[in-house]
C-alpha cells in the first residue's frame, strides 16, 4: 500500500512538473527588438484622405501600442535609431543600424525588425544584407500610407514583420523586407510603384514567402551571398567612399562622368539604357575614368534582366564592370563597400563580386 502511495505521489510530482514546464515554455516568447528609423509608417498628416503628410512623426512605442495583439507574437521592445523620411537616409544611419543589429544579435535577441521609409528601403536592406553578421532574422517594413491615412497598412505590416522576425523558420534567409503580406529577399526586392501599397516586387527571383496575419510560409532561400557568408563588415567603419550614379538616356551628356571624377567620386555607376549601354562619347568618358583608377559599373535603368558581361560593350577595352542583376542603387552600395575594403581591387576582382553578391 505504501509503495502504491509513493508511486502515485511520484507520478503526481512528475505530472505537475511537466505541466508547469509546459506552461513556462508557452509563456516564453522570442525576443524581438524593433529599431525605428522614421518613414511613412511613422508619418502623420492633417487629412485622412489627402496625400500630404510629414514622415517620422510617430515614435516607436506609439507604433507598437497601436497594433493589437502584437505583444503576443514576441517579447518586444523598441529603439529609435533615427526619425527621418527615407529620402534622407544616410550612410551614417546605415552604419549605426548595422553596428546596433550586430551587437543585439550577438546576445539573446532572436530577431530584429526595422521600420523604414519605402523610398530607400531596398537600399538599406541590401546594405545590411552585406554587413550583418548573424543568421538570425532581420526584417525591414514600412508603409505607403501614413498612420493618419484612411486604411493605413502600417500596423498590419508591422505585425507581420514581427511574426517573421520571431519565426525560427526565418533563419538563414538573409535580410528581408516584409510588405503587403509578402516576404522579399534584400538582393532582389525593389520598389515598383510610387503610391500603390503593392509597390514592392522581386521581378527577377520572386518573393521568398508569404505572411498572412502572422502565419509565415517560405518558398525558397534568397539569391546571392549574404550576412554570415558575406566578406563585408561595418565594424569600425566611419564612412564609405563616394560613389555617384549617372542616368543614361538618349544623347546623354558625356561630361557628367568627367564632372563626377573631378568632384571626387571614387566610383561611378551608370544607369544605362537597355543592357547597361551608353552613348559612344559617354563610353569614352568612362574609359578616361577607369584609366585614372575610378571603377565604372554598367547597370541599367530597365527594371528586369541582367547586364551582360561583354554584351554590346567590350568591358575589357573600356575597363568597365557589368552589374549583373543589381540595379543602379544596389550596385552603388556594393561598389562602396568593395572600395572601402580594398581600393586597389582589379577590374576582374570587382566583376566577380557583382556575380557573387
Amino acid at each position: 500500500m505504501k509503495k502504491q502511495i509513493f508511486n502515485f505521489a511520484f507520478i503526481s510530482v512528475l505530472l505537475f512538473a511537466f505541466i508547469q514546464n509546459g506552461f513556462s515554455q508557452e509563456k516564453k516568447l522570442p525576443k524581438v527588438i524593433i529599431l525605428a528609423t522614421g518613414g511613412t509608417i511613422a508619418g502623420s498628416g492633417e487629412s485622412s484622405t489627402g496625400s500630404s503628410y510629414t514622415s517620422g512623426k510617430v515614435t516607436i512605442e506609439s507604433m507598437i501600442d497601436a497594433v493589437p495583439n502584437i505583444r503576443k507574437l514576441a517579447d518586444l521592445s523598441g529603439e529609435q535609431i533615427s526619425n527621418v523620411g527615407s529620402q534622407d537616409m544616410s550612410v551614417k544611419i546605415w552604419l549605426d543600424l548595422a553596428n546596433r543589429i550586430n551587437e543585439l544579435l550577438a546576445g539573446d535577441v532572436d530577431g530584429i525588425v526595422i521600420t523604414h521609409g519605402t523610398d530607400t528601403q531596398e537600399e538599406t536592406a541590401y546594405f545590411l544584407n552585406l554587413v550583418v553578421k548573424s543568421n538570425k532574422p532581420v526584417v525591414l517594413t514600412g508603409s505607403m500610407r501614413p498612420s493618419t491615412a484612411l486604411s493605413a497598412e502600417g500596423p498590419l505590416n508591422l505585425y507581420n514583420a514581427v511574426a517573421v522576425a520571431a519565426s525560427p523558420e526565418s533563419k538563414d534567409h538573409g535580410v528581408m523586407v516584409v510588405m503587403n503580406d509578402k516576404i522579399f529577399g534584400a538582393h532582389s526586392v525593389t520598389k515598383m510603384n510610387t503610391t500603390n501599397v503593392e509597390t514592392f516586387e522581386a521581378p527577377m527571383h520572386g518573393q521568398l514567402g508569404d505572411v498572412n496575419f502572422g502565419e509565415v510560409t517560405f518558398y525558397h532561400y534568397p539569391h546571392g551571398l549574404n550576412t554570415t557568408k558575406s566578406r563585408f563588415s561595418a565594424d569600425g567603419i566611419k564612412s564609405l567612399p563616394r560613389v555617384d550614379i549617372v542616368y543614361g538616356c538618349a544623347d546623354m551628356s558625356p561630361d557628367l562622368i568627367d564632372i563626377m571624377v573631378k568632384a571626387g567620386a571614387k566610383g561611378i555607376v551608370v544607369a544605362g539604357v537597355g543592357d547597361g549601354n551608353m552613348t559612344t562619347a559617354t563610353l569614352e568618358a568612362a574609359k578616361r575614368a577607369t584609366e585614372k583608377g575610378i571603377p565604372v559599373v554598367r547597370s541599367a535603368r530597365v527594371p528586369t534582366g541582367a547586364v551582360l558581361i561583354h554584351g554590346e560593350v567590350d568591358d575589357e577595352k573600356y575597363g568597365t564592370i557589368a552589374s549583373d542583376e543589381l540595379n543602379p542603387q544596389k550596385a552603388r552600395i556594393l561598389l562602396m563597400l568593395a572600395l572601402q575594403q580594398d581600393k586597389n581591387r582589379t577590374r576582374e576582382e570587382l566583376q566577380q563580386l557583382f556575380i557573387d553578391y
